[in-house]
């Protein structure tokens, strides 16, 4: 626990009440429903008080880690030393000029497709279903049918872990498949500009109508999950296909430690079936790593981020070793 009372106060005179949480139980604001207690996790408001407090933090040698709506991150059972900064819903404004779309980091991705779509812009429609924020989409170049949101950025502002802004160009994120330069220095997303090309609205809308159904039918949506778990890399798809197919050839779907389980409707899934703790899925995701390598010869690689203990967020395949 931080114990230091010029720390505290110091921290909630930056934010107005409401926004920093001592002793915050993690488990709730986790996709997966697992997690530890933190010592503390703080909210902003404004894009200057991200730039603030994480000023403040890195001034004081504090522990701390930005997460956002944790779509992709896997929580530690045990406690948070630190300070856990959360993007959320605060920050969700949008502004639609001609072709160009500002939004800020907290805007739920769903959200945005329907309302780029709705001005008659595509490019978005192949984000509709995915469930979380502007700005984790951004960092880990997020997207489906193996296409990325990078496409279409034209800008994005960040804070780094000095608290100083930053404004980079889309050359400068250096995207990849699911990837970019963002994630890999440990930037934090408040603000992203993107460009779209015309649309016609009602095939846009029949378009993400069906990307909709068809995520119904294929995967868990009712359990907790982080979703897609292993990432379908374009070089492995076509020699092995997608993750989910690897796994079902290795008769995994449905196998289960403790309540953690490879979903019987997707097997790139892991749901919890009601309390299943962070270790359980993570003995679940290291049995199928596995047992893939040894009977297929492919090495899964996670799309999941672990947040540790000591307030580190690293890829959920470096703790199977």
């Amino acid at each position: 626990m931080l114990t230091s009372s010029i720390s505290v106060e110091r921290a909630l005179d930056l934010f107005s009440a409401g926004n920093v949480l001592c002793n915050a139980g993690l488990r709730q604001y986790s996709r997966w429903r697992t997690g530890g207690v933190a010592d503390y996790l703080v909210r902003p408001a404004t894009a200057q008080q991200v730039a603030d407090v994480i000023a403040y933090l890195h001034e004081s040698g504090i522990p701390w880690v930005a997460i956002g709506h944790t779509s992709n991150v896997l929580i530690s059972d045990a406690k948070i030393c630190g300070v856990v900064l959360q993007v959320t819903d605060k920050l969700s404004q949008i502004l639609i000029e001609d072709q160009n779309v500002r939004a800020q980091a907290g805007v739920w991705v769903p959200r945005f497709a329907k309302t780029v779509a709705g001005k008659g812009l595509a490019g978005a429609e192949h984000i509709i279903g995915i469930p979380g924020t502007i700005g984790g989409l951004i960092c880990m170049n997020g997207g489906s049918m193996r296409r990325g949101i990078g496409e279409n950025v034209v800008s994005v502002r960040c804070v780094d872990t000095s608290g100083n802004e930053l404004l980079l160009s889309q050359q400068e994120c250096c995207f990849g498949y699911r990837k970019s330069k963002i994630q890999e220095s440990g930037l934090i997303v408040t603000e992203a500009t993107f460009k779209f090309s015309p649309g016609d609205r009602s095939i846009l809308r029949k378009q993400m109508l069906e990307i909709l159904r068809s995520r119904r039918k294929k995967f868990p949506l009712k359990l907790p999950n982080c979703g897609s778990v292993f990432v379908s890399d374009p070089a492995m798809y076509q020699t092995h296909g997608p993750p989910g197919a690897v796994i079902d050839r290795c008769a995994l779907k449905g196998f289960r430690i403790g309540d953690a389980q490879v979903s019987t409707k997707h097997s790139n899934f892991v749901v919890n079936l009601g309390n299943a703790t962070s270790d359980d899925i993570i003995s679940v995701v290291k049995h199928v790593r596995d047992t893939c390598w040894r009977l297929e010869g492919v090495k899964l690689q996670t799309e999941v981020k672990y947040l540790t203990s000591e307030c580190q967020l690293v890829p959920l395949h470096d703790v199977l070793l």
